[in-house]
């Protein structure tokens, strides 16, 4: 009997979660149960993970462990940023500027900012998905009071220039609120939110082998920002509600075994898997790269991150093309999974000017450190024989 190969590519939707992260997250459940807030000793039993949780994530920013929230994951972390910084500064002008290829667990934020009365700008960017910088500098007023960047997109790969944009912010008014969305950067990069003037930072677990439904919000110490969720005033009186004491735990895992066992090596094991992958799609006939850069050194040099391949192929459309890819095992996205319940043309591929013809011929490739060459080598050779088949029947 053949057995089937499976090759997972969706890794920037979510990952699979580590086994030492199962067996903390089982051993929460099953044995140290306890209430956190609770004063006996399965109380207390609790509370030790959640402090555990916090003094890893802190020294992988370098930050103070009150700088942490723990949330539900990135769309919480990310509401929380948006519309509690922008009502507890509101007295402090009305206009909060964001980039153009946000999540839409940004967009949607601002899109009810808006209809709470701001004015809400869109930063432009150039064709390889970097904040067009003069223009942004332009939108900057006196009546700004936050401006919201991703640090990695989520789509193509960018990496923004994350720490100009922070200087350029603080250079003209150090009072205005910087919000980085560092879903797809934490965990592949390391980040100093200090370095980079960063007062709000969004994390999510399940991108970096953690649990679903776990995540945290860096605030900066001092930052005037509401909670939007409000009760028994538990994490400093930030995020009320009975801490997710499981996810907790295994999120603090997942950051432990990512940031303290070989980093170096596990991300530039992942450059060199991006480098190979794009050198074997360029041979194939009109595929074209999102985000372009042809080796290791030219990702690095592009501001292009490690675990992201954004691939259009002319003539297919990319449903179409996902779900063949389906059929022989190999699991890739059409896009940000969040979005799946909204099907639409993806406003970054918009953002970045790609031609109309490929707008829907887009397929995302994201990776993991357990993806090998072996699973990029299958996946080339299915969409070998897939492309000339699927183009002969004029899927458009």
């Amino acid at each position: 009997m053949v057995t089937r190969v499976e090759v997972y590519l969706d890794n920037a939707a979510t990952t699979k979660a580590a086994k030492e992260v199962v067996e903390m997250v089982s051993k929460v459940m099953l044995e140290d149960y306890g209430n956190p807030s609770s004063k006996h000793t399965k109380g207390v039993e609790a509370e030790k993970y959640i402090k555990q949780a916090l003094e890893t994530i802190s020294k992988t920013l370098k930050c103070h462990e009150k700088e942490i929230i723990f949330t539900s994951g990135g769309t919480e972390s990310n509401n929380m940023a948006v519309i509690g910084a922008a009502m507890a500064n509101k007295r402090g002008g009305n206009q909060v500027l964001v980039s153009s290829v946000e999540h839409s667990s940004v967009k949607a934020p601002f899109r009810y900012l808006e209809k709470q009365g701001f004015q809400v700008d869109y930063i432009p960017v150039l064709k390889d998905g970097t904040i067009d910088l003069e223009s942004f500098k332009n939108m900057l007023t006196d009546d700004t009071i936050l401006v919201s960047v991703m640090m990695v997109n989520n789509e193509i790969g960018t990496i923004e220039p994350i720490e100009e944009i922070g200087n350029i912010i603080k250079k003209f008014n150090k009072n205005i609120l910087f919000h980085v969305d560092a879903i797809q950067a934490y965990g592949k990069m390391k980040i100093i939110p200090k370095k980079y003037n960063i007062d709000l930072m969004s994390v999510s677990g399940h991108k970096l082998h953690g649990p679903k439904g776990s995540g945290f919000l860096y605030i900066k110490e001092k930052t005037k920002i509401n909670p939007i969720i409000t009760g028994g005033g538990q994490q400093n009186k930030m995020r009320s509600g009975t801490e997710n004491v499981p996810a907790i735990a295994g999120l603090g895992k997942a950051v432990e075994l990512i940031y303290t066992s070989d980093f170096n090596k596990k991300a530039e094991y992942l450059y060199d898997l991006r480098a190979y992958f794009i050198e074997k799609l360029k041979m194939l006939d009109e595929v074209y790269i999102n985000g372009v850069c042809d080796s290791k050194t030219d990702c690095e040099k592009a501001h292009v991150v490690s675990h992201i391949v954004s691939a259009s192929f002319k003539g297919i459309k990319a449903e179409v093309l996902l779900h063949a890819l389906e059929e022989k095992n190999i699991y890739v996205s059409s896009g940000s999974a969040c979005s799946s319940n909204n099907p639409g043309v993806s406003s970054t591929l918009m953002a970045i000017g790609l031609d109309k013809e490929l707008l829907d011929s887009t397929l995302r490739f994201s990776f993991c450190f357990d993806t090998t060459k072996e699973q990029l080598d299958y996946t080339i050779q299915a969409l070998k024989e897939l492309l000339p088949t699927l183009r002969k029947y004029k899927n458009y």
